[in-house]
């Protein structure tokens, strides 16, 4: 950095999840002026879902949505700025980095990526065709809408059984499609679900192809059955949100971020944190020890550059 440079802002946060939200705090905190970026075209997982019950200090659970409310008002209250809008680029420049949001484009000492990830699709035939007519990736949004109807809910893991658990509060069945003969979600959440008079399984099977006329009526399974329902729920893993990152910052075959412990990408001034990074856990409290540990790890980065001592 040259003397009399000047930058928009010293931090700029990409993703208003619990990783960014936490890092929007941590930085702020630390009296670096920081933007947060938020995108509302993809809502965050953490957004979306009904009841965490594994986050410390609630132990009756809370609400996806409220406990998000609550990262930001207190990022808020430590001075974060938030700007709403997609991030097309990040550029290098001579003084920092150029971050290119519709139209706009701010600059900024460093980046902290915190984008998340998106529902990954099945990829089979009717899927495109009866989104939003009978199609969903979100059963908290979705829900509702299926009172006293019978729906197919694809996957097994933690989300699916989560998702599968939810929607028995409003469906009179629940039909759920996994192809291995056991559920690979936490014990906890197979004993709820298996012992739900609610929710069916059919094993051993994948959904090939989604039938209906104005919307979704049945799925085609693998085994060449047809099974008849009034929507379908879809919840078999996540796609990093990565695609303005590409050829920037080094990816995973995954397109998952590499960073390391102290959550720097192979570009000096870019962290990565949260559900966009490659981690064995992905989980909100996670997401939020790599958000501090961002923030921590830009701050000594703004500050060397600024010539700032610290201990």
């Amino acid at each position: 950095m040259e003397k009399g440079d000047i930058m928009d802002y010293d931090v700029v946060i990409i993703g208003g999840g619990p990783a960014g939200l936490t890092a929007a705090l941590y930085a702020s905190r630390a009296r670096l002026k920081t933007l947060l970026i938020e995108s509302f075209a993809v809502p965050g997982q953490a957004i979306i879902t009904d009841s965490i019950e594994n986050y410390p200090g609630f132990v009756d659970g809370v609400n996806g949505f409220e406990l998000v409310e609550k990262f930001k008002k207190q990022a808020q209250k430590f001075g974060t700025e938030f700007k709403t809008g997609t991030v097309n680029k990040l550029e290098k420049d001579s003084k920092g980095w150029k971050i290119e949001l519709e139209g706009k484009v701010v600059s900024s000492f460093s980046a902290i990526i915190a984008s998340g990830a998106r529902p990954r699709k099945l990829g089979v035939p009717g899927e495109e065709k009866f989104q939003g007519k009978g199609v969903s990736y979100c059963a908290t949004c979705d829900g509702p809408l299926y009172k006293d109807k019978e729906v197919v809910l694809v996957g097994g893991g933690d989300t699916s059984i989560e998702e599968a658990i939810f929607l028995t509060k409003f469906v009179k069945k629940v039909k759920v499609v996994h192809r291995r003969d056991r559920l690979r979600a936490t014990k906890i959440l197979q004993e709820r679900a298996l012992s739900n008079k609610k929710i069916e399984f059919i094993w051993k099977s994948n959904v090939v192809e989604i039938l209906g006329d104005d919307r979704a009526r049945s799925v085609k399974t693998s085994k060449g059955v047809d099974v008849s329902c009034d929507g379908v729920f879809i919840f078999v893993g996540y796609i990093p949100n990565t695609d303005f990152v590409q050829g920037l910052v080094k990816l995973d075959k995954a397109s998952y971020i590499l960073a390391d412990d102290d959550m720097r990408t192979s570009k000096k001034g870019i962290f990565a944190c949260g559900d966009c990074r490659k981690k064995l856990l992905r989980q909100i409290i996670t997401a939020c020890g790599d958000g501090a540990t961002a923030a921590f790890s830009a701050q000594h980065y703004v500050e060397d550059l600024k010539g700032i001592a610290y201990s």
